[in-house]
């Protein structure tokens, strides 16, 4: 039976289009409007509201759920206090990618961490018998909004003062109408966001106060493409799409690694570092060797070229701001395959076709020029495009101090 998340009796009505989706056994919005572009513009001028509800959610807890994290995270979560969330990863033994997620640091000896797939039986499974931390499945005891975009301070601090001061990745405990609240400056959209744990019991009043809140800011409710559409302009990765879990992969060369997923920059201080996590030894050694396969990049579609491909065959050229999310070939000047797209997209905001991508590492530096195989009129055709660096929206605001 599929199931609705906290928030549904006031986000079912307002879905205008009745387009709708499953997410993790979760029914959600794919766009409210007739129009995802007047949605996406909420976040990028305004103020864009999300129910990220479906997310899986584990309370890791006791003496020792830091010393367990220590061991199953790739990141350091040591560099994570108590007060603040951190994006981090987690890899099997050989050192593939099996999922990404936010942990946050809620209290001393507890932790609230997101996934987008099931993960309770495997971390239970890595607790050891002199271990004193408990692992719960807390995904349906909450309800988690993400208010995103420019106005999303002004929204809060009508409801709590506790949002002014939050830094990039900070979280406090709050309240708003009365009901207790973790609040965190964290989110999926590339912009200054917030997302506001909730009680399901008490996920009603919470949207209620924040739409009241947000009205004189034209607040508006965003469905799951243009979640899509702002996660590839902040270059952010996602499962199934720029990656996929290696414990569902068949052969290796659907796996990656976290280093060529563009992930390196965790393992900065990796010699510091006296962690004996899960993959440390492979991650380390491909390091040591240069041994990736792959890099991910940004890359940027040549204006000129696209146009004139289309208009040499009597079309025009499309720009298209509905997610592409899937492999398109990539050709280095000898018309030798190098890699492929995850994601493609003509940006709105940026007015240009960008997308993600994983290109061999000798092509993968800044200005890097490559093939990109369109099909047109049901035929390939290449169009240049250049490796530019991610994230390609990235607004000051996102991270500023409020």
């Amino acid at each position: 039976m599929v199931k609705t998340t906290p928030f549904y009796q006031r986000t079912g009505p307002l879905n205008e289009t009745m387009l709708w989706e499953h997410w993790a056994g979760y029914l959600v919005a794919q766009k409210y409007q007739y129009s995802d572009t007047f949605e996406y513009y909420s976040i990028r001028n305004s103020a864009g509201i999300f129910d990220t509800s479906p997310l899986f959610k584990y309370r890791i807890k006791g003496p020792d759920a830091t010393k367990f994290l220590c061991g199953v995270l790739a990141r350091d979560i040591r560099t994570c206090p108590s007060g603040h969330a951190q994006y981090t990863i987690w890899c099997d033994d050989r050192g593939w990618m099996l999922e990404d997620g936010v942990i946050l640091h809620t209290h001393e000896d507890e932790y609230l961490l997101t996934t987008a797939e099931p993960n309770l039986s495997y971390f239970r499974n890595l607790v050891g018998y002199d271990e004193d931390v408990t692992i719960d499945d807390v995904s349906e005891d909450y309800g988690i909004l993400a208010l995103q975009g420019p106005h999303a301070l002004h929204i809060l601090e009508q409801l709590t003062q506790d949002a002014r001061g939050l830094s990039y990745f900070d979280l406090t405990h709050a309240q708003i109408a009365g009901k207790l609240i973790i609040l965190s400056r964290t989110g999926y959209t590339g912009d200054l966001g917030f997302e506001i744990w909730v009680g399901r019991d008490d996920a009603v009043s919470v949207w209620d106060a924040v739409m009241a809140a947000g009205a004189g800011y034209n607040i508006t409710p965003f469905g799951q493409i243009v979640l899509h559409m702002a996660r590839i302009d902040a270059g952010l990765a996602l499962i199934d799409i720029e990656f996929h879990s290696a414990r569902h992969a068949w052969t290796d060369e659907q796996r990656s690694s976290p280093v060529e997923l563009g992930f390196g920059w965790m393992f900065r201080r990796l010699k510091k570092d006296d962690r004996a996590f899960i993959g440390r030894v492979p991650i380390e050694q491909e390091l040591a060797e240069k041994s990736s396969r792959w890099m991910m990049v940004g890359l940027e579609v040549d204006w000129e070229s696209y146009e004139s491909t289309y208009n040499d065959l009597g079309l025009l050229a499309p720009k298209d701001h509905t997610p592409v999310e899937v492999a398109m070939s990539l050709y280095d000047e000898k018309r030798q395959w190098v890699g492929h797209t995850t994601s493609f997209i003509f940006s709105t905001i940026l007015k240009k076709h960008i997308a993600m991508g994983k290109v061999v590492p000798a092509l993968s530096g800044l200005g890097t020029e490559l093939q990109l195989e369109l099909m047109i009129n049901d035929r390939p055709r290449l169009v240049v495009a250049r490796v530019v660096k991610m994230p390609f929206f990235n607004p000051e605001r996102k991270t500023a101090n409020s």
